[in-house]
């Protein structure tokens, strides 16, 4: 069951969206909920397809605080930001217009409090190993945090299509 709080945050989230504040690439669905205590805390687990890279899918998972916790220790609006991601070729790799340069591109974003705090994940394309680089990592707006996890999807030996070419 999804918890109230992140209910609320979910619907600010889609009202800044809807306003045109909040740009999502892209879309996840949830796939598992494992409670891990008595008091309603749950690892959620979702898959995450990368919009840009067709046959690519991310399963990123995230700790979701249940209310006696939030009740018992307070700081109603926000999640850990303990986050694991792990990235596999689920279908013929078709690669589309991204970024390509080391900054890469943002392909997933999922508030983890009310306003400051995102899970994100970013793709990388390593050129001088054919690969592509899934970082996941959580941003705060005034507070950054250093607990991040990385997933390669390698490219080569792979019948990959590149819609404006080879880089």
């Amino acid at each position: 069951m999804r918890h109230p709080i992140n209910r609320l945050a979910c619907l600010a989230s889609a009202a800044a969206f809807s306003l045109g504040v909040l740009a999502l690439p892209a879309s996840a669905e949830v796939v598992g909920e494992v409670g891990v205590d008595w008091i309603g805390n749950d690892i959620i687990v979702e898959a995450v397809a990368d919009p840009q890279v067709k046959g690519v899918t991310c399963h990123v998972t995230y700790f979701e605080r249940g209310i006696i916790d939030r009740l018992k220790n307070g700081n109603w609006f926000e999640d850990p930001s303990n986050n694991s991601i792990a990235c596999r070729q689920t279908g013929p790799i078709e690669i589309g217009n991204i970024d390509l340069s080391k900054d890469g591109d943002e392909v997933f974003r999922e508030g983890m409090s009310l306003i400051w705090k995102s899970l994100v994940v970013n793709r990388i394309y390593d050129k001088a190993n054919d690969t592509l680089i899934y970082l996941v990592h959580t941003r705060e707006l005034t507070d950054g945090s250093a607990k991040m996890a990385i997933s390669t999807i390698p490219l080569y030996n792979q019948n990959v299509t590149w819609k404006n070419g080879k880089p």
